[in-house]
């Protein structure tokens, strides 16, 4: 029986519950299979997890001790113990007055299905060896203390990875998570965030809307935290910015079409094209009194409207719909939308298709 140990921004590992830790130490990682019996166990090397070996430690060194383990495991620190002792579960590692134990699962290149005497071989060829591991659990209450020699080369790929990320990198990643404010994307062991405005020129009511879980996504790196583990990325920064050249793509008169992407007391926007969005203000959206916008355009609509104002270094553009005539209008529309002008007057509109008050 297995139970779950959690660790924060650190993958699952699985760790033995109270009766698989004493059947281990009687019997060894298998303690329901074959392998000695409980009264062949002094064959096997090996030392209690409590330190009290050649004597008692003193009292204050094992709290000392108690205290720098917690500190790593919290940290996510790698430390470098030496292997004092083995059984059929794992080896055995001294932390000065403490023992803990390294599960045989976590060691690396660790053969699977051995025999008895090739298990006991391969653990006992790791004495006086010098590991790099993890602490994975530690409960002090139980004096248990479980490292993993694979988190710790995972940890020391990460920091590798983060201390050579710079600013202005561009790599390849996967899309491992999408909430209200972004994107996080494995890089390879780390992971960094697209924040929501990050992602797309355009404006996108959630991340959800252009991204999904396991999409491989190239980003671009913005900024690096390595002393908390953070890296800023970004999507959009790989795509040409549409402001830099609006100027010379637009001009004022022009007529374009859009998607009313929202609207607002004063005004609404209207998308005219992939992260380029134009407010309409409500002294431009038509003639005559109306309470609010919303009651002569609404999201998704597709209008014309006429080009009154750029300003790229702003990143503003200024639409009318109130200056489109009828015939300017019914020119720009789909064929499916083309109605003929009311009368064929081509005049400027009065009034904008006002809708009812709600």
């Amino acid at each position: 029986m297995f139970v779950q140990a959690h660790h924060p921004n650190e993958a699952e590992w699985w760790v033995p519950d109270e009766g698989y830790w004493r059947a281990l130490l009687e019997q060894g990682e298998f303690a329901n299979g074959g392998g000695p019996a409980p009264d062949s166990e002094p064959l096997w090397r090996s030392l209690r997890l409590n330190g009290h070996h050649n004597g008692p430690s003193p009292e204050a060194a094992q709290a000392r001790d108690w205290v720098a383990a917690q500190a790593a495991y919290e940290s996510e620190r790698t430390v470098e113990l030496e292997v004092v002792g083995y059984n059929r579960g794992g080896l055995i590692v001294a932390w000065n007055s403490l023992r803990g134990f390294v599960p045989a699962s976590q060691l690396l290149d660790f053969p699977p299905l051995l025999n008895e005497e090739a298990r006991k071989a391969e653990l006992a060829r790791r004495l006086g060896q010098r590991l790099h591991l993890r602490v994975i659990e530690i409960n002090r209450a139980a004096n248990r203390l479980i490292l993993s020699q694979r988190a710790a080369t995972e940890a020391d790929r990460r920091r590798a990875l983060l201390a050579e990320l710079r600013p202005g990198d561009v790599r390849r990643g996967t899309v491992t998570h999408l909430c209200d404010f972004g994107a996080f994307v494995d890089l390879g062991g780390v992971e960094g965030l697209v924040h929501i405005s990050e992602i797309s020129w355009g404006r996108i009511g959630r991340p959800g809307d252009v991204l999904r879980v396991g999409q491989t996504v190239d980003v671009y790196v913005i900024d690096t935290d390595a002393e908390h583990g953070r890296i800023a990325l970004s999507i959009k920064r790989l795509q040409p910015d549409p402001w830099q050249t609006v100027e010379q793509r637009y001009h004022i008169g022009q007529l374009v079409q859009g998607v009313i992407t929202n609207v607002v007391s004063f005004g609404a926007f209207a998308c005219v094209e992939p992260g380029l969005e134009g407010l309409i203000h409500i002294s431009e959206l038509a003639e005559g009194t109306f309470m609010h916008p919303r009651n002569v355009v609404e999201e998704g609509e597709v209008v014309t409207a006429r080009v009154i104002g750029i300003d790229a270094a702003k990143r503003r553009l200024a639409l009318s719909l109130r200056q489109v005539s009828r015939s300017e209008d019914w020119a720009m529309g789909s064929e499916d939308e083309r109605q003929p002008p009311d009368g064929g007057r081509d005049g400027v509109y009065s009034s904008f298709a006002l809708r009812p008050s709600s």
